[in-house]
Parts: C-alpha cells; structure tokens; sequence
C-alpha cells in the first residue's frame, strides 16, 4: 500500500527560520489499515498527511503507493486514489450545487456530461446510499448544499468519499468543528463505512478515547517523529492514562495537552 522511506520535510531550509517539522520517517500503512494518529500541536501530524496527499514534496526520502515511487506526483494526481477530508466541514462540497449534482460529480470523479450521467437509476442508488447518514438527506437531493448544517455536509463528504472508492482516505480532524452530536455521528460512520468496505485509512485526533476505540493501530508523534506505535492486544490494552505515561517515559516531559486528552470532549 502507502510507503514512506527515510522522509524528511524540513521548511525555509538554510535560513534563520528553518524548522525540521518531520524527521527521518517510515512507515509501512497496510491494505485495510485504520491507523489513528496523536500528537500534540506541532508534532507533525498535518505535515505527514501533507506529503502522504502530495500537498508538499520532502526534503528528503521517498513515498510509494504499490511500490510504485509517487513522491513527486502533484496533489491533484494523487487525489484520484487518495482522498482526505479536512477539519472544516464545507471543504468537502460544492455549497452552490445541489446535493444530487455533487454525489454524481464524485461518483464520476468530475465527468464531463454531468445531466447525461445523472438518470432515475442513479438517483435511487443515491437515495439509497444516504439513508445510511440518518439525516434525512435521501429528500433533500435538490436542494443546494449550501442550506445544510456543517455535520450534514461532513456526513455527506465522508459517504461521497466512500463511494468514490480511494485506495487510502485521510482523515484530519474531520470532527472536530463539529458540534458533540454530530461528531459523534461522523465518527460512528466512519467506522461503519471503513469495516463495510474494507477501506484504508489514517485519523488525525486529539482525542485519545477516540485514537483508542478506534482502528488496528495507533501512532504518537513528537517533533515530527513516530515515538510510539501499538496495534493488535497491546492497543486494546491502552487507556488513556497509559499513553501519557507512555509520552512522558519517551520523551521525559508532560504531554502538552494533557489535561485535554484526559476529558472525554
């Protein structure tokens, strides 16, 4: 699947402003891998999914996707099997076309002959389709999407996601603007759709119960390196307690967000 070998992203190289945000990384990400990702802010958790999405190219090292070497393919090449969904929930959608016309844009990954392409078949596919989200979508399908609630249209981006059929999706922080209930919901889906179709994907969360609960394994980053990783019965023995011991045995300081990461929010 995913490779990454010896990368290094270091920004503003030779100046006074030069910062070494991730160092010296590898990483092997599985077919069917539901990898959680921690860390505090600034260790580098945006910026390794920066480089896996092809936002930014490495200093040092290289990328692979099936053995083949993509480390200098552009984002826009890499978005065609790779999808990510940000943090901000109206990224994902179109707000001044209707829910219908976007499904059928995503599911044909931008063809051209969008009408032609949209029939009474497809619709009831997507009809079907989001009868999953339990938002009540599946009557809404023309409406313009810029009448619906943030966790409506993370809902929507994760499912048009899944139907699109990327062969790894990045999750960063796709719950956190959203309000306890619906990013509750979001999560609940992602779950549901990662084991039903035997997805590939990585989730950024400040969340430790979440990185926990969730997925086969789960990676602690500090200063742009993996400091921990755990997968199999060592993750499902972890508490929250037990990761922050483990940041503070590693690296002999408090984790930043300690406080935080302890509370359920």
């Amino acid at each position: 699947m995913i490779e990454l070998k010896n990368v290094s992203m270091i920004f503003n190289q030779g100046t006074v402003n030069e910062n070494p945000a991730i160092s010296n990384i590898n990483l092997k990400v599985r077919e069917g891998d539901f990898i959680t990702v921690i860390g505090s802010n600034g260790a580098g958790k945006s910026t390794l999914f920066n480089l896996i999405a092809g936002t930014i190219v490495p200093t040092v090292g290289s990328i692979h996707l099936n053995d083949r070497n993509i480390t200098r393919d552009p984002e826009y090449k890499r978005a065609q099997y790779i999808g990510r969904i940000f943090q901000n929930p109206l990224l994902g959608t179109a707000s001044n076309m209707s829910l219908e016309d976007n499904m059928t844009i995503t599911y044909k990954k931008g063809f051209k002959w969008l009408k032609r392409s949209l029939n009474h078949k497809m619709r009831e596919f997507f009809r079907t389709e989001l009868v999953q989200l339990r938002m009540g979508l599946e009557v809404r399908m023309k409406e313009n999407l810029a009448l619906f609630s943030g966790g409506q249209r993370q809902a929507l981006t994760l499912l048009m996601m899944v139907l699109s059929r990327p062969d790894l999706i990045l999750l960063d922080e796709h719950t956190a603007a959203l309000d306890p209930k619906n990013a509750e919901i979001v999560l609940e889906l992602t779950n549901k759709f990662i084991q039903e179709y035997s997805l590939t994907a990585m989730m950024i969360t400040h969340n430790m119960s979440h990185a926990i609960e969730y997925g086969n394994r789960l990676l602690m980053m500090d200063k742009g390196e993996i400091i921990f990783e755990a997968e199999g019965e060592e993750k499902k023995a972890l508490t929250v307690e037990k990761l922050i011991d483990k940041f503070h045995q590693i690296r002999h300081k408090s984790f930043e967000n300690d406080r935080t990461l302890l509370s359920d929010e």
